[in-house]
């Protein structure tokens, strides 16, 4: 047996050409008239359409990576706490302030917002500048 004998078991698929004439007839196995029965044809997808007329937004938007504090309000102190209270995330979380983060107690931030009568001593936490002034005000400290 030599080389130019071999010959293989089953049909090649890849080599059937369509769209030629011959044996086939008429629409040579196209199907019917129209894009699809013409050479070189290729349809675009409707999804693409669709994106075109999306107006191109600019610059790559994603989600911060950074852990932003949870935040607490001066009011929010005043309600619940007594004076003389020491207040810091881990005691914030055990009267309800704030919920537990991912298993972990969260970074927290002390903002001006309402009136403060009582002396508090705020630790661990991070304090804006108007929320500063308005604990010292009332004679309460920043640790």
């Amino acid at each position: 047996m030599q080389l130019n004998q071999l010959q293989r078991k089953t049909e090649n698929k890849a080599e059937k050409r369509v769209g030629r004439g011959g044996i086939r007839g008429k629409t040579s196995g196209r199907g019917t008239k129209g894009q699809k029965a013409r050479a070189g044809h290729r349809i675009r997808p409707d999804v693409r359409e669709k994106i075109k007329k999306l107006p191109k937004l600019r610059g790559y938007q994603f989600n911060s990576i950074q852990v932003k504090p949870m935040v607490v309000n001066v009011a929010t102190l005043e309600k619940i706490f007594a004076a003389g209270d020491t207040i810091n995330p881990t005691v914030l979380v055990e009267r309800g302030v704030l919920q537990v983060r991912k298993g972990t107690t969260p970074t927290v931030k002390v903002l001006g917002e309402g009136a403060i009568t009582k002396k508090l001593v705020v630790s661990g936490c991070i304090v804006s500048v108007s929320a500063k002034e308005k604990i010292e005000k009332a004679g309460g400290s920043i640790a």
